[in-house]
């Protein structure tokens, strides 16, 4: 499992020129998920997400997780990150979690970041979204369990 995290100022997500999720400060998360990917995996991955100290503190350092912060969480769904880039010229999606799969395990990590007090907004499983972003930073990670 994977996500991408990027701190932000603000972000959404349109699907269809309607915005169905939105945020202002916080992180950006993209999640990829991949066929060896189960709920442990997910819960271990959710909780780095959450934990990760990307926000800056008193003196600048990046001392602070989103909690601590006031942050919110963005959760998009990216089959992408998945991709196997090794060879050719062309992505292989074969590490790339099943639909079904995906689907849940991404649904499970939204509901367990709410769990844990966190606002979380989300996109649409498989649909075609455009995500706008203001990047704070930026400050750019790639997480996985």
């Amino acid at each position: 499992m994977i996500a991408l995290i990027q701190r932000v100022k603000q972000a959404k997500v349109d699907v269809d020129g309607e915005t169905i999720g939105a945020i202002d400060k916080g992180l950006l998360v993209l999640l990829g998920v991949e066929r060896e990917d189960d709920t442990a995996k997910m819960e271990r991955l959710a909780t780095k997400v959450m934990s990760y100290r990307v926000f800056s503190d008193e003196n600048g350092k990046m001392n602070l997780n989103l909690q601590q912060a006031g942050g919110s969480l963005l959760v998009v769904s990216q089959f992408t990150l998945a991709a196997d880039t090794g060879r050719g010229l062309r992505p292989s999606f074969s590490g790339a979690a099943t639909p079904d799969l995906a689907r849940v395990l991404y649904e499970e990590f939204i509901a367990f970041c709410q769990s844990k007090g966190v606002t979380t907004q989300s996109g649409e499983f498989a649909a075609d979204m455009q995500v706008s972003l203001v990047n704070d930073g930026p400050v750019t990670f790639n997480l996985t369990v």
